[in-house]
This record gives C-alpha cells, sequence and structure tokens, in this order.
C-alpha cells in the first residue's frame, strides 16, 4: 500500500503529521508492507531565495499580529510538537523559499534516500533554527543524508527537477487539496491536516480492508 503525502519542508503541522503517521503505521499490522513517498509543496512559492527576515516577522504581518502575539501562536504549535516527541526553535529562522529544498528531496528519492533527507532538513529548520535557503545548510544535511557532493551541487547550480516539484503541486491541487499536509493513501483515500494518530489508524484499517475486498 503505498501512501504519498504533501508537505513542506518549513511547516510544523506537516512535521507533526509526519510523526502521527508514523506512528499509527509503526502500530498497524502491515506497517512492513506500506510504502511513503513525499511529494513537493511549496506554501511561500514567493518567497525570496535567500531570506532576510525572521519567521515569526513574516506570519506576524501574514496574520496582522504583533511579535508578542505571533511567538505566542507558534508556542502553541510548539507545544503540540513536543507531545509528538518534536522540539521546535524556528521562530527566528529566516524566511525562504523551499524550492531547492524539495529538488533535493527529488534527486534523494531517486536514491533511496528521500526520507533520510527529509528528516535533516526538518531538523535542521524546526530544531536548530537554520535557513533553507541557505546552500551551505541544504549542503550539509545532504551529506548527512548521503547523497553524493558532486550531484548536490550540479542540481544546485541548474533547474533540475524544477519541473517534479511543479508537477507535485499540480497534482495536489487536482486532488483538491488546498493545502499541507495531504495525504492520500493507494490513490483513494485523502486526509487533510495533521490529523491524530487515531484517524490515521482508522484510514489504514480502510484503506487496508477496501484493498482487500477488490
Amino acid at each position: 500500500m503505498r501512501i504519498e503525502i504533501w508537505a513542506d519542508v518549513v511547516c510544523p503541522w506537516c512535521y507533526i503529521g509526519k510523526r502521527r503517521l508514523e506512528k499509527a503505521i509503526a502500530g498497524f499490522e502491515h506497517g512492513d508492507e506500506i510504502e511513503t513517498v513525499y511529494r513537493s509543496y511549496e506554501l511561500d512559492p514567493f518567497a525570496p531565495e535567500v531570506g532576510t527576515e525572521t519567521t515569526a516577522l513574516v506570519l506576524g504581518r501574514k496574520y496582522g499580529r504583533d511579535e508578542a502575539g505571533t511567538r505566542a501562536m507558534m508556542a502553541q504549535a510548539d507545544e503540540v510538537a513536543a507531545a509528538e516527541g518534536l522540539h521546535f526553535d524556528h521562530a527566528d529562522a529566516l524566511h525562504s523559499r523551499t524550492l531547492n529544498a524539495h529538488r533535493l528531496l527529488h534527486l534523494a528519492k531517486e536514491h533511496g534516500l528521500q526520507h533520510a533527507l527529509l528528516e535533516e532538513l526538518l531538523a535542521s529548520y524546526f530544531t536548530r533554527g537554520e535557513s533553507l535557503g541557505d546552500r551551505d545548510v541544504l549542503r550539509r544535511a545532504a551529506a548527512t543524508a548521503g547523497l553524493d557532493a558532486g550531484r548536490v551541487e550540479e542540481v544546485l547550480a541548474s533547474t533540475q527537477y524544477r519541473a517534479d516539484v511543479m508537477a507535485d503541486a499540480e497534482q495536489a491541487r487536482a486532488y483538491g487539496s488546498t493545502g499541507v499536509p495531504f495525504f492520500v493513501i493507494d490513490g483513494r483515500f485523502g486526509i487533510s491536516g495533521a490529523q491524530p494518530t487515531e484517524v490515521f489508524e482508522q484510514a489504514l484499517d480502510q484503506a487496508w480492508a477496501s484493498r482487500d475486498a477488490r
């Protein structure tokens, strides 16, 4: 059974939803028969490639909040993340476009390293507060994940995989998704948002039962 997950690497609820889905799969009887594939989705394709403003400042402007209100709002998500075993400290991370990160994730997928790279990118941004617009941060994450440094440089110096990133976003829109995280099980069952683990468990049971009935 295949699960496709549309997500952005700077989306807190995508990280939270990832952990909740992983818990559901870990407890699922047929968990070892599930393949998960991450699809690209840019929350802010108009962000600068190299950020100059903090995430807190940009979110405050988006939602019409002052800095204190924005940080309080982010702290609420931080608490939810902590309950899933995640430590968030990204309020002062620079807000940057994530296209290059997504392009590298497509490269990693070809080499069976997509999950390793995704974890490194998420930790870089959310835990260490690093900017994913910084190519040195991307290089370090790619190296840790095991990607060939030469291929990483080739991708960063070109437009390779850009079309794949755009195609992923177009597919999400075709499914009717307007945000992330968005999960599609076996191309038939859709789940929007970082639902509780129990919801994912129920969806897995339903999808598997439906699969057996075909």
